[in-house]
């Protein structure tokens, strides 16, 4: 798009130069003629004015008296030539060679005035006005190039983004983040694509739900079944009786693997494994498993909980990155750790884990996330694991703040119309621009 963005618009700026350029360069160069030739007429009245009163008055008419109206710094400089009423002939001028163009006068008395000046300088008036038209038309396809290349970009930046954010969404990261761009047409596109993510989420949600509530409705009258059969060919004296009772087993046995391999494939299958989560769940399992060891250090955890706050991740890997951010802190940190929760943008959650400690060095801070980085007293892998863990369920492990220490995990907020408990939200009315439509 943007190579086609940056050839239409200089397509159009080149058509705007030639259209508008060449007539304007013709014109302006036939009206500096015409001035030209306007001034020579003129300039030959005055003179042949001039020369009328002194044939009126009986003073001498000679080259002297003709020296002022030669020409100068201002006007070109031309051959002047007087003829008298009895044929008398005075000239002045510097004597210009090859072509001329002539303006001539004739008095009342019949004396006669003629003004020459070189054709070459009339052309060089003109080539003046074509070359400044085209200097001009130079600066502006310049600046249209310039327009468009920042055109083009402005377009093509949101496209890309939101191609991105498509690529997050095809690849399992059902609530990608999605920026306004301020192009109505790329953000109902945007929007479009939050929605379908938030159904998508939905729907992810609801299956696995589903196979986990099928899987456990199945196993129990399946591990009945299973029972009763072995009762049965325990039991039966028939030998017949107790091979259809193993066949029977078997069957079931087979059927308990199909019900686990569609469970395990479920939370396989492309669409990533985040799920709705209570993050005041996860806090409050933290909270019971470190605080001890925070006690038995002399340091105090605080957390605050915040309810009726959702967001979409795996749970276990959520832990396992506060996990590691409070492990961090007990073994790097000092004073009271804390673990506060606040919203982040429109669609985001961010959880700050902080404590009173040195922080961060300055020299460790711009790779505290890379892999075998540690100040000596680790193996380098914890918060490598950690970023990555929050990078799977769309989210972003950052350090905000170096002294004091200050850990935030951005997390993507839960759909507003999806209820944690019960998984598939009901459809609503989607209103985008003046079109409204049930979805």
């Amino acid at each position: 798009m943007r190579h086609r963005v940056l050839e239409a618009t200089i397509a159009a700026v080149t058509v705007a130069v030639v259209l508008l350029g060449v007539p304007l360069a013709v014109f302006g160069m036939l009206m500096v003629r015409e001035a030209d030739q306007r001034e020579l007429q003129l300039r030959a009245g005055a003179i042949g004015r001039v020369v009328e009163r002194r044939l009126t008055t009986g003073e001498p008419i000679d080259s002297s008296a003709l020296e002022p109206w030669i020409g100068g710094e201002t006007t070109m400089l031309a051959d002047l030539l007087v003829i008298t009423p009895d044929g008398e002939r005075i000239t002045a001028g510097p004597g210009i060679e090859g072509g001329t163009t002539k303006a001539s006068d004739l008095t009342p008395s019949g004396a006669v005035v003629v003004v020459a000046v070189a054709s070459n300088e009339i052309l060089w008036h003109g080539l003046q006005v074509v070359i400044l038209v085209v200097l001009a038309s130079v600066l502006a396809f310049a600046a249209g190039i310039v327009v468009a290349h920042w055109e083009a970009r402005r377009l093509a930046k949101p496209l890309i983004y939101l191609a991105a954010s498509a690529e997050q969404l095809g690849s399992g990261q059902v609530r990608p983040r999605l920026k306004p761009s301020g192009v109505e047409e790329i953000d109902l596109v945007a929007a479009e694509l939050a929605r379908t993510a938030d159904r998508l989420a939905g729907r992810l949600a609801a299956e696995r739900q589903f196979a986990a509530d099928a899987s456990h409705q199945l196993r129990t009258p399946l591990t009945a079944l299973s029972m009763r059969l072995e009762e049965i060919q325990a039991l039966a004296e028939s030998e017949e009786v107790r091979e259809e009772a193993r066949i029977s087993l078997e069957q079931v046995e087979r059927l308990v693997m199909v019900v686990d391999d569609l469970l395990v494939s479920s939370r396989r299958a492309a669409g990533g494994t985040t799920e709705v989560v209570h993050i005041d769940e996860v806090l409050r399992q933290q909270d019971e498993e470190w605080t001890p060891t925070f006690v038995a250090a002399g340091r105090r955890l605080e957390i605050v909980y915040a309810p009726e706050v959702t967001v979409l991740a795996t749970p276990g890997a959520l832990a396992q990155i506060l996990a590691t951010l409070l492990e961090n802190s007990l073994k790097y940190g000092a004073g009271a750790t804390s673990i506060r929760t606040r919203p982040s943008g429109a669609n985001g959650v961010v959880v700050e884990v902080s404590d009173e400690g040195p922080g961060v060095p300055d020299d460790l801070a711009p790779m505290i996330f890379e892999r075998n980085v540690t100040s000596g007293r680790g193996t380098g892998l914890g918060l490598a694991l950690a970023r990555d863990l929050a990078a799977a369920d769309g989210g972003r492990l950052s350090l905000a703040q170096r002294r004091p220490p200050v850990f935030a995990l951005f997390l993507s907020a839960a759909p507003r119309r999806l209820d944690p408990d019960v998984v598939l939200p009901p459809g609503a009315l989607v209103v985008v621009g003046r079109r409204r439509r049930r979805r």
